[in-house]
């Protein structure tokens, strides 16, 4: 084991300390206060709930962990943006969970609430998984209502998508396990079935202060809208229940009678671990985004036996394509290589760029996977797309294009794994969130912009600097350095995996060693949905 390795290895175990520091941090929702003061009202929390539904030592892969993370801190916070998704199974079954955490503030809906919610109801549509919604929300945070009430992205949305599942046939079970007031009384209703725990549960489009506001009527919310009035007047919901368990139970009960699905169909045989061992990972994989590594070998240590077939091997080398297995579900694989190649003409080319015979291998590439119905699996570390006058005058951009059309429309599910840089036309061209990935997932060394950060430093800053020179103003080398800093700073923090997936640009940040799993269980969830739609990629650039 060589000094590279160990270093490797000591500062990824770091990356991985800090990014299990934050989940657990992130995991306790609105801290042990709000929590202790649920289990006094009889209730679980979010994650209890979902421990409590889902089947006992099954995977539960959790979306949008870190959604918020850093965010409206000038409120208090928002972690995980007050409600926690993933799939997950039910006798069985797999489906997505969504769960308010009425630990953080009452379980409102922020902006990223609305936008994480819409995630996890896409992932539900695009795989056909019935969904479970168990609800616990005080509504809209109306100071911030102008940025989640009116827009097609907002707050509304997740009930045209009610409406929408339902017609697909995509099952939708809710539990009013807490407050469900205002636009958010729609979706338990909009949903299949409707149940909701006594005296916890409550569900009304006006609580008691606005209905008194509104025409002077003088009630309390339990005779509004508890699980009494609803169940035995209203016939809003369907059965009422004394308890958070029982009404889960509940739940699991509707899941063991669900019919069987069809299939995909997509090829599966029996799993095989990596020959090469997963954890060597962590030595072989450099922290620092500018040293070159073999990204074939992160790739025999993560698919089956170690075998990756590639295809074209020796062309278009700054791109590795080929064929694996992945916990036995075949796989086809676009990676950026990111050691420095030779072409056969003696070329030398630069590792983590995309080129014109790369782009064009691609290309082919991922139009064979739709002929064979093999789901793509692309695995970033991208600069970008190969810039100067060799390069443009050699038809980049026409290249780049095959492939960004292949890969737009393929019709075979998509997933994405970032474990290194993610810059520019990269990220577009390898299948970035815009480009619809079932499941986009970083690993803690992972960086997302526009370029690098000390290109984007540079030229920010002779931006800035050309700009104070219009106004008349001279700046010392000293003052030039110190801004160039700055800028640097703030470039970086943006880099962060972490501030990618607070946004959902990645559905989540991952552990290395959690890959397999985690493209596994997307292609089985992908599994779900057979593809109707015709392979068409319209008009290539040749």
């Amino acid at each position: 084991m060589d000094n590279t390795f160990k270093n490797n290895e000591a500062q990824n175990k770091e990356l991985l300390f800090h990014l299990k520091e934050k989940l657990e941090k992130v995991k306790l929702g609105g801290g042990e206060k709000r929590i202790a003061k649920e289990h006094e009202k009889g209730k679980l929390t979010a994650r209890e709930r979902i421990a409590y539904l889902r089947d006992k030592d099954t995977d539960f892969l959790e979306i949008g962990a870190f959604a918020a993370d850093g965010m409206y801190e000038e409120e208090g916070g928002c972690p995980s943006a007050g409600v926690v998704t993933g799939i997950g199974y039910i006798k069985g079954r797999m489906c997505m969970i969504v769960a308010n955490d009425a630990t953080v503030k009452a379980g409102a809906w922020f902006p990223m609430t609305a936008k994480k919610n819409l995630r996890a109801q896409e992932i539900a549509m695009e795989n056909r998984l019935p969904i479970v919604y168990l609800v616990d929300s005080a509504g809209v945070f109306l100071p911030m209502q102008n940025e989640i009430f009116p827009d097609k992205e907002h707050f509304g949305r997740q009930f045209r998508n009610n409406a929408k599942m339902s017609s697909m046939g995509i099952i939708q079970v809710a539990a009013i396990m807490g407050s469900c007031v205002a636009g958010g009384a729609y979706l338990p209703i909009m949903s299949d079935e409707a149940m909701i725990v006594d005296k916890t549960g409550s569900i009304f489009l006006a609580g008691s202060y606005l209905v008194k506001a509104a025409i002077g009527e003088q009630i309390d919310n339990e005779t509004l809208g508890g699980a009494s009035t609803h169940c035995e007047i209203s016939g809003v919901t369907d059965n009422k229940f004394d308890s958070d368990q029982s009404c889960l139970d509940a739940i699991r009960n509707i899941f063991d009678k669900i019919g069987t699905f069809e299939k995909a169909g997509f090829n599966r045989a029996e799993s095989l671990e990596p020959k090469k061992n997963i954890s060597d990972l962590y030595g072989i994989f450099p922290t620092e985004r500018v040293k070159p590594y073999d990204m074939k070998e992160v790739i025999e240590h993560l698919v089956d036996d170690s075998i990756f077939e590639e295809y074209k091997k020796e062309y278009g080398k700054t791109l590795l394509c080929g064929t694996a297995r992945i916990d036995g579900w075949a796989i086809g694989i676009i990676a950026n290589q990111r050691k420095i190649v030779k072409t056969k003409k003696g070329e030398m080319q630069m590792g983590g760029v995309i080129y014109s015979d790369s782009a064009d291998k691609a290309a082919r590439f991922i139009m064979n996977c739709n002929q064979r119905k093999i789901p793509l699996l692309f695995i970033q570390d991208v600069s970008g797309f190969m810039v100067g006058s060799k390069a443009e005058h050699g038809g980049i951009i026409k290249d780049g294009a095959k492939m960004v059309n292949a890969m737009a429309n393929s019709v075979v599910p998509k997933f994405t794994i970032i474990i290194g840089n993610s810059y520019g036309a990269g990220n577009y061209a390898m299948c970035g969130k815009a480009y619809d990935p079932r499941l986009i997932f970083s690993w803690p060394t992972a960086q997302m912009a526009v370029m690098s950060g000390a290109s984007a430093a540079k030229t920010l800053l002779q931006i800035k600097v050309a700009s104070l020179k219009k106004t008349g103003k001279e700046i010392s080398q000293e003052d030039e350095n110190k801004l160039l800093d700055e800028i640097k700073a703030k470039y970086d923090e943006e880099l962060s995996p972490y501030y990618a997936a607070s946004r959902l640009w990645v559905d989540g940040v991952i552990d290395p060693a959690e890959t397999r799993n985690v493209i596994s269980m997307g292609i089985e969830a992908a599994d779900h949905a057979p593809i109707t739609e015709k392979f068409n990629v319209g008009v290539i650039q040749t």
